[in-house]
Formats: structure tokens, C-alpha cells, sequence
């Protein structure tokens, strides 16, 4: 009787628990027209694989209840207008899903036809070399730990570095060829850490709880984003929820943060976040010799003053630590790391105001922003700082812009037209003081730079469907131009034509092409920098570099949310900075930490970078996704003879397969494997061991001569990731476990380290044996050996996403 009654409060518990795990979802959101926003009424909305749907309410407006949470594709049609589905879009228990439809008329206007759009978006200006991200794949991917930087290597196209960096190498372009804008307005650096003049740091700042999706163009770029040569980001953010007060509380085994959002008056609503890291602590723990800590902030406030006004405020902003642990000084790589790193603080942020105005044919959109970088970075010999005269590098920079953009787009019959125009206004400034050594010899450089400048820019773009939207036709321009230079200060030198096509020789299958010519100027570093008291680059004719681009493909689109696409792409530089202390192109640097472009160049430098990219994409179908890409490329750059040899960049296979399944019970397991051929490396100069250049430098000098002539080792890695969620009544538990580099794989660049003598238990100790002490003090070199820096360690994260 007894076991009867425990077994009876059992299942009482069970059903219990179950009733509180199985929580009703709800979707909501609005239908308007995407050129003059007004709300669409009677509007089919289906959640697409369920009996749920829906129509919209005479303002547009619809919602649908009780749905069980996951991830479902929600679909909206009305006659007249193309067929619009956004897919993957996650339901929970606690916040509302939003999904706004804006649709776009069908030219053809047939009062009986509904036109069924493609599942893989794209635009009549970008036909080719644009990808959609959700939000939901960039939670999921293995071993990007909700990090767009790692997210987008799945990608074809698309080379990394070190696995501990977010370096963007897009189609052989360098780190510092890529532009991010959030929201409409423009984000110089997306990482922590940056690498000033390039774009590329260890960890992402941009939090994923405010992401609805990521438009990345790795080619065909809209004429209003300019000062691009690889690639343009686009994150577009969801607005905060407008019935109560919630948020996000995120604990990941690096770091911990908090998002809240709500309402703040009936029109207005707000998203904020903050994050800070504790890597500091996991490091000194097990050894590591520096102790990096950042934090970051996010800020939306969405204000809808009316149906045909709406205001915005972004911000985003990051302040990184970074210190040295001189406790970790027992091994010869802590040694070396120890010697070679500089202590180097770092604080950025943005700030912009987004207005946007709608009327009958089109409408009107005004960004005002500014964004502010403060860099620094000092050095001490064998970090003594007792003495002024141990002092290697003291270096502190702030970059500074002030811009506005407006842009007008207009709908009129089949045709589309945006045009507008930017200004900045720029503030640079340095203080430098650095003793060097290169192949050529020493040198001691001391100077202050302050630079100022403004910059301006026109574009327009047209474009039409025809052939009953079979063919799709689009042309733009920009012209840039600033007054640092009269090289830079006539705009007609910097005009930027662009053309697009595609074609659909069927409903799924389609033809798609883009050439144009795109500007980017120079880093501050290489504007800015002086010597006795004069511009140097200046009076060097430094200018736009130019990159002409011609993309074209193939895309197949499957019945089952799948894609195939194969585009062939050519890209030829020219005039990209060609630094005369070492003798090498600016493109082949970025990779690394530190300041790029701070010493004297020319705009000589010229390269090339062609290859073909291999996709096939399956959405979310029947519980199943995947991406299969391949990247055969080559990139090369001319060196100091004026030889076309491989670019730092030159990855010839990249292999990217993605696989993930949804399981019963809200489980989700994905797995990654990612192949890629050695990126090439630069020989060590004889002169490395001089014991005048060691102690300055901390470690080997690179031979140019024989630049980019060996080759690392293939790199080639597992991901895996894992969640299970749990939704509740006012809450809901995300519980996950993302492993990278599940196999160890270790692939890193050959390093020289001091050989310096070994005590009783073989533990380095003191200085570097010098080989020659007899000989005269610019002779004697140190006896030094060869490491490899590869970090084959395997990297798990536990986090824990709690939402309220």
C-alpha cells in the first residue's frame, strides 16, 4: 500500500514537472510595406510544419498563442506582394518572439498571384557573395561560443589564423579590409583587444541577445557602404520587449553578463547589457604569463514617434586590460612570452543616432554617430621599470570620428534608387617612442602626431526588375574623398563603379554577377605618422587603396531549405601601402597583436587574390541543418623586388563541414570539422641572434628577402556543442557545453627563444648564453633555438543562459 502510494506521488511529481517544463510560447509582431511603412491589414501569417496561423489586424499587427517552444520558420503572404519567411526564429516561454514583415510589392501587381521568394535572401543591389546569418545559428555553432567572428569561418571564403583570434581574412583580403555597422551605424572594431589599423582581436563584443540577423557581404557592396575591400558586416539588432521588464543572466567559463530590456514609456523601449570577463584568474591558474580582462556595454533605445517617424540610440563601448604574470617566468615559453609582450590597456566606444522618415514612395534615413579608440602600449627591457633607460616602447594613440550620413531610397514602379551622402570629421593623435631593430639596422623612434581631417563621400544606386522579376539589374557609384592630400582631396580619384546582375532561369535555379571598383583609405597609423615635425607619408603620396572586384555564380535553391551555389571570384589591388622600414606590403600584416602602419610607406604596392567557392546550406529541416563549403584560392602580393610571391593570407583549401541535429526534450548537439592548408611564413634573419637587437626586440627579426617563402603546417579541427534547454512559467534555463578543438590540434608559426643555461631540474634561468663574449659589442650573439608557438590545447566552455 505503501509502495502504491509513493509510486501514485511519483507520477504526481513527474506530470508536475512536466506541466511546468511544457510552457506556451507566443509570436508576435507586425506587416508593413518595406518603401513607405504603411502597416499591411489581412495578411496571411503561418507557422510554417504546424496548424498554427493567422491574419493581421487593420494596423498590421498580429499574434499567435500557445505555441510549444523551439524553433520554427514563420512565413507572410498577401496578394500583391512577394512572399517573405523568416526562418529559424527561436520561441521560448518568457519573451514574446517579435518578427516584423517588411514586404515588398511584386512589379507584375496580379490582384490573384502571391510571389514565393527564395529561402536564402538577396538583394537586387548584392545578388552574389551575401549571406544571411540568424540568431539562432550563430548560438548554435560549435566552438564559436556565440561569437560572430568564429561563426562566419563556416563559410566559404572565409581564412582564419590563430585559433585564439577573430581575425576576419575575407577572400585573401587582410584583416584591416573589413567594416561592421550595427544598426545603420558604422562600428570601427567588433573585438576585444583590437589590433589598431586592422580589425581583428581575441574576443567578440557584440552581444548576441540583441541580434535578429547579420547580413555578410563578402563581396557586390551596396554604393552607401563605403571604405570596404573584402568584406561589410550589417548586424541588425531586435528592439527591446514592450510589455515588461526582462532580461538575460549569462555565466560562461570565461566570462559574466547581464542583458535588460523593457519598456520605458508606451512608445519607447530599451535594451542594455554589460559583461565582464574573470580570464585573468583562469590564466594565473594554470600558468599563463599575461592576464587579459575586458568589459563591455551595449545600449538600444528604440523611440516610435509615430507610424511614419522612429528614432534610435546605439551604443557600444569595451575597456580591455592587460597585464603580465611575472610569477609564470619558469618555463622557456613563458619566458619568451614574457619578454616579448608589452603591457597594453585599451578603451573604445560608439555612439549614433539613427532617424528615419517615411512617406508615400520611399523614405529618408539620418545616422549621426561617434566612435573614439584610446591604445596604448609600454615596454621595459626584461621589464625592469626601475630605470628610464630600460624603456623599449611607450606608445599612446586615440582615434576619433564624427559622422553623418544621410540616405533617401525610393521605390517607383520596378524601379529601386538610393543615393545620399557622408561626412567626417577626424581627429588623430600619437605619442611614440620606440627603440628598434630591423634587417637594416637600428633606430630610435620619438615623435608626437596630431592629425585632423575631413572626409566626404556621394553615392547613388539603380535598380530594376524585369523579365516578370526573372532578371534583376543594378548599377551604382561612389566617390570618396578628404582632405589630408591633394592626392585624396578630388573626389573623381576615388569614383567607385559597381554593376550587378541576376538572372533565374527558373524558380530555383539562378545566374548571379557583380564587377566593381572599391576605395578604402589607409590606417590613422600610416596618415599620422611624422618624422622631424613633417607628415612623412604625406609628402610620400600616399592614397586610396584600390581593389577591383569580379564576382559570378551559380545557385541552386532545393525544395527543402537548401541551397547549392559555386562563384568564381577575381580580385586585383593596387596602391596598398608598402611599409619601407622592413621592406613589405602592408596587406601581409594584421594577424598579430599590436599597432600596424605606425612608419613610413608608399602607395606602391600592388596584388591579386582569385579563386572558387563551394556552398551547400540546409536550414533547419525536419530536426536537422548543415553547411558543406570549399575555398580554392590563391593570393599573392609583390614583394621588395617587385615579385608577385603568396600573401601571409594564402590558404589554397579551406574545408568547413557543419552538422547539427534537434533532438526530443529541447537537446541540440552540433559538430564542426574545419581543414585548412598551411598559411605561409617569413624566414628569421641572421642578424636576430645580435645581442643589440635581441634585447631590444625580444625576439627574431624576419627576413625579408625571402618573404612568405615557407610554409606552416595544415591546420585541421573538431567543434562540438551541446545544449539542452528548459522553459518554465517565468523563466527559462539554457544549459550548454561548446568545445573547440576537441582533437588538440596544434599549428603555429616557428618561433626563436633565448637557449638560456638550465638549472639543477632543467629549469631556464637568467639571460640568453652569449656565444662570443670576446668579440666586439655589436658582434655578440646569443645562442638561441627554435620553438613552435602552436597552442594545441583543447578549449571547453560550460555556460549557463538564464532568462527572465
Amino acid at each position: 500500500m505503501i509502495q502504491l502510494k509513493i509510486k501514485a506521488l511519483s507520477i504526481c511529481l513527474f506530470c508536475s514537472f512536466s506541466l511546468l517544463t511544457a510552457q506556451d510560447g507566443t509570436l508576435k509582431g507586425k506587416v508593413s510595406n518595406a518603401i513607405n511603412n504603411e502597416p499591411i491589414a489581412f495578411a496571411n501569417i503561418l507557422v510554417v510544419g504546424t496548424d498554427f496561423g493567422t491574419t493581421t489586424d487593420l494596423d498590421g499587427n498580429y499574434e499567435i498563442l500557445g505555441l510549444i517552444p523551439g524553433t520554427y520558420d514563420i512565413r507572410a503572404s498577401y496578394i500583391g506582394f512577394n512572399e517573405l519567411t523568416k526562418f529559424e526564429i527561436p520561441v521560448g516561454s518568457v519573451l514574446p518572439a517579435e518578427v516584423n514583415f517588411a514586404m515588398e510589392s511584386s512589379i507584375e501587381q496580379l490582384e490573384e498571384v502571391v510571389v514565393k521568394a527564395s529561402p536564402f535572401r538577396k538583394t537586387e543591389e548584392s545578388p552574389v557573395s551575401l549571406r544571411t546569418i540568424g540568431v539562432a545559428e550563430i548560438q548554435r555553432n560549435p566552438g564559436a561560443n556565440r561569437d560572430i567572428s568564429k561563426v562566419v569561418q563556416s563559410l566559404p571564403g572565409v581564412t582564419s589564423t590563430a585559433s585564439f583570434r577573430n581575425d576576419l581574412i575575407i577572400r585573401g583580403g587582410a584583416p584591416n579590409e573589413n567594416r561592421f555597422y550595427l544598426d545603420d551605424v558604422e562600428v570601427p572594431n567588433i573585438n576585444h583587444f583590437a589590433t589598431q589599423g586592422a580589425s581583428g582581436g581575441p574576443v567578440g563584443l557584440i552581444n548576441v541577445n540583441f541580434i535578429r540577423e547579420v547580413d555578410f557581404f563578402s563581396g557586390a557592396f551596396p554604393a552607401n557602404r563605403g571604405n570596404s575591400l573584402s568584406s561589410v558586416f550589417n548586424f541588425k539588432q531586435r528592439d527591446g520587449r514592450d510589455d515588461r521588464l526582462g532580461g538575460t543572466f549569462n555565466l560562461s567559463a570565461t566570462d559574466i553578463g547581464v542583458t535588460m530590456e523593457g519598456p520605458l514609456s508606451k512608445k519607447t523601449t530599451f535594451l542594455f547589457s554589460a559583461r565582464r570577463s574573470y580570464l585573468q584568474f583562469l590564466f594565473k591558474a594554470i600558468g599563463l604569463p599575461f592576464l587579459p580582462t575586458y568589459n563591455d556595454f551595449q545600449a538600444k533605445i528604440k523611440y516610435k514617434i509615430d507610424q511614419k517617424n522612429e528614432l534610435t540610440f546605439i551604443g557600444l563601448g569595451a575597456i580591455d586590460q592587460f597585464k603580465l604574470n611575472f610569477d609564470a617566468n619558469e618555463t622557456e615559453e613563458q619566458q619568451f612570452l614574457l619578454d616579448q609582450l608589452p603591457v597594453a590597456p585599451q578603451w573604445n566606444y560608439t555612439n549614433g543616432l539613427v532617424y528615419r522618415h517615411y512617406n508615400d514612395q520611399g523614405y529618408w534615413t539620418f545616422v549621426l554617430s561617434r566612435n573614439m579608440l584610446n591604445n596604448e602600449s609600454k615596454k621595459y627591457f626584461q621589464n625592469d621599470d626601475s630605470k628610464e633607460e630600460n624603456l623599449l616602447l611607450k606608445y599612446r594613440s586615440q582615434e576619433i570620428e564624427n559622422k553623418l550620413r544621410i540616405e533617401r531610397t525610393n521605390r517607383i514602379g520596378d524601379y529601386k534608387l538610393n543615393y545620399g551622402l557622408a561626412y567626417e570629421y577626424v581627429k588623430y593623435n600619437n605619442q611614440t617612442f620606440n627603440r628598434v631593430f630591423t634587417s637594416s639596422g637600428s633606430q630610435t623612434i620619438d615623435y608626437r602626431s596630431d592629425l585632423s581631417m575631413n572626409k566626404y563621400a556621394f553615392f547613388a544606386q539603380l535598380s530594376r526588375k524585369m523579365l516578370e522579376e526573372r532578371l534583376v539589374l543594378s548599377a551604382g557609384f561612389r566617390a570618396d574623398a578628404n582632405s589630408y592630400s591633394k592626392e585624396m582631396n578630388n573626389p573623381l580619384q576615388q569614383f567607385s563603379p559597381r554593376f550587378s546582375l541576376a538572372y533565374s532561369f527558373t524558380d530555383r535555379l539562378a545566374f548571379n554577377f557583380n564587377t566593381g571598383i572599391y576605395y578604402q583609405l589607409p590606417p590613422y597609423t600610416v596618415l599620422g605618422y611624422r618624422e622631424m615635425g613633417a607628415f612623412v607619408n604625406k609628402n610620400n603620396g600616399v592614397k586610396y587603396i584600390r581593389n577591383t572586384h569580379l564576382v559570378g555564380g551559380l545557385e541552386w535553391n532545393l525544395e527543402s531549405n537548401a541551397k547549392i551555389s559555386l562563384e568564381a571570384y577575381y580580385k586585383q589591388y593596387a596602391n596598398y601601402p608598402f611599409l619601407l622600414r622592413d621592406s613589405i606590403s602592408l596587406a601581409n600584416l594584421g594577424g598579430d597583436f599590436g599597432v600596424l602602419g605606425n612608419e613610413p610607406a608608399v602607395s606602391t604596392s600592388d596584388g591579386r587574390s582569385y579563386g572558387l567557392e563551394f556552398l551547400f546550406q540546409q536550414r533547419l529541416f525536419k530536426g536537422y541543418y548543415g553547411i558543406v563549403a570549399y575555398t580554392l584560392g590563391k593570393t599573392e602580393f609583390k614583394d621588395k623586388n617587385n615579385r608577385f610571391v603568396p600573401s601571409s593570407w594564402d590558404a589554397r583549401h579551406i574545408v568547413n563541414l557543419t552538422l547539427g541535429k534537434k533532438f526530443k526534450r529541447n537537446w541540440e548537439v552540433g559538430i564542426n570539422w574545419r581543414y585548412q592548408s598551411g598559411l605561409p611564413s617569413t624566414p628569421f634573419a641572421e642578424a636576430s641572434s645580435l645581442v643589440n637587437n635581441w634585447d631590444v626586440n625580444g625576439s627574431g627579426l624576419r627576413d625579408y628577402n625571402g618573404l612568405n617563402s615557407l610554409r606552416n603546417s595544415a591546420s585541421n579541427t573538431i567543434d562540438l556543442r551541446v545544449d539542452k534547454k528548459w522553459f518554465f512559467k517565468n523563466w527559462s534555463l539554457n544549459l550548454y557545453l561548446d568545445i573547440e578543438n576537441l582533437t588538440g590540434n596544434a599549428v603555429g608559426n616557428e618561433q626563436l627563444i633565448l637557449d638560456r643555461p638550465l638549472d639543477e631540474n632543467d629549469m631556464p634561468i637568467g639571460n640568453g648564453i652569449v656565444v662570443n663574449p670576446d668579440a666586439p659589442t655589436d658582434e655578440q650573439r646569443y645562442l638561441l633555438k627554435r620553438i613552435n608557438d602552436a597552442q594545441g590545447t583543447t578549449i571547453p566552455s560550460i555556460g549557463i543562459l538564464v532568462e527572465f
